[in-house]
């Protein structure tokens, strides 16, 4: 059904996983599990490259129009590290696992992408890009130091040959996330 010229939608993107890799970090995990605080379902999970809100459909259309236009560059393998804590891993408020090999690929795509974002209107981002992919939101927070020094890094590695322009639709429960385009890297 086609969007109407004043509907909104939520919307990010990203560098969704492979079923491997999705998979396989569910394993790598399940002796750690549960994992403290709210975990998205493996479904859901996935390194975002720029988050986006409320997006009405002319500007959508724009922002595509800008990512068709942009050098993404080439594809890359990017391989995983260990896990990760925002702000400290004393007082954690996200649970995340980082990247390595392929993480300056993954910035230099990021910044790509923020120069689509920004050439379709939207304002620069403020923080700089810290690729991650977000393993649980922790209220209130905790000290998670012993979880990050107990779980080995994750020793599957990537292949990054495209971006996905996603959808996060809220309601009960986890937020449903809804591809809407894919970007091919060269």
């Amino acid at each position: 059904m086609p969007r109407s010229e004043d509907s909104v939608r939520r919307v990010f993107l990203a560098v969704d996983l492979d079923d491997e890799v999705r998979h396989g970090l569910a394993a790598h995990l399940g002796s750690w599990s549960p994992l403290p605080g709210s975990s998205p379902p493996p479904a859901n999970w996935h390194l975002t490259l720029r988050f986006l809100g409320k997006v009405d459909e002319p500007t959508y259309e724009t922002l595509l129009a800008k990512l068709d236009e942009a050098e993404l560059g080439p594809s890359f393998s990017l391989s995983f590290g260990g896990l990760g804590a925002f702000p400290r891993a004393a007082r954690a408020t996200v649970l995340w696992l980082g990247t390595d090999a392929g993480s300056d690929a993954l910035g230099g795509l990021a910044a790509a992408i923020e120069g689509a974002v920004v050439e379709a209107g939207f304002m620069p981002e403020e923080r700089p890009f810290h690729p991650h992919l977000t393993l649980s939101r922790i209220r209130p927070p905790q000290d998670v130091q012993s979880l990050i020094e107990s779980v080995p890094s994750f020793p599957l590695r990537q292949a990054v040959d495209h971006i996905t322009v996603f959808e996060s639709i809220l309601g009960r429960g986890p937020a449903a996330y809804v591809p809407l385009e894919v970007f091919e890297l060269d």
